[in-house]
């Protein structure tokens, strides 16, 4: 291999054709601005369907969320009644994970940026 090396920081000739390495990009320091407001977190909604049981979304809830029976049941009954519910709330990619899980139990979940 004909390799050669300019020590002027030309570059390095390989096969006639000399590699120049580009210098590092520089980023200009800004300040932040402070009125800035942080992201709302986001929210995951269960939806009522007509496949699951009330007894198995009550299960799901507990398991994935670690919500107690009453809590659980309350949840399910707003899945029911109102056609869905607010089961978890918080950063984009923790709520992606939450309806990740909740399709994998065959739930039917969404989530939306929170209206604050």
């Amino acid at each position: 291999m004909n390799t050669s090396t300019n020590r002027d920081n030309e570059g390095v000739k390989i096969h006639g054709v000399t590699l120049v390495a580009a210098a590092p990009a520089t980023k200009e320091r800004t300040e932040l601005d402070e009125s800035i407001a942080p992201d709302h977190p986001w929210i995951v909604l269960v939806w009522n369907d007509p496949i699951n049981l009330m007894s198995y979304v009550t299960f799901v809830l507990q398991k994935l969320f670690g919500y107690n029976l009453e809590k659980a049941t309350q949840l399910m009954l707003d899945v029911h009644e109102k056609g869905k519910a607010v089961v978890a709330s918080g950063p984009k990619e923790k709520s992606e994970m939450d309806v990740y899980r909740l399709h994998e139990h065959g739930l039917w979940a969404t989530m939306e940026k929170d209206s604050l």
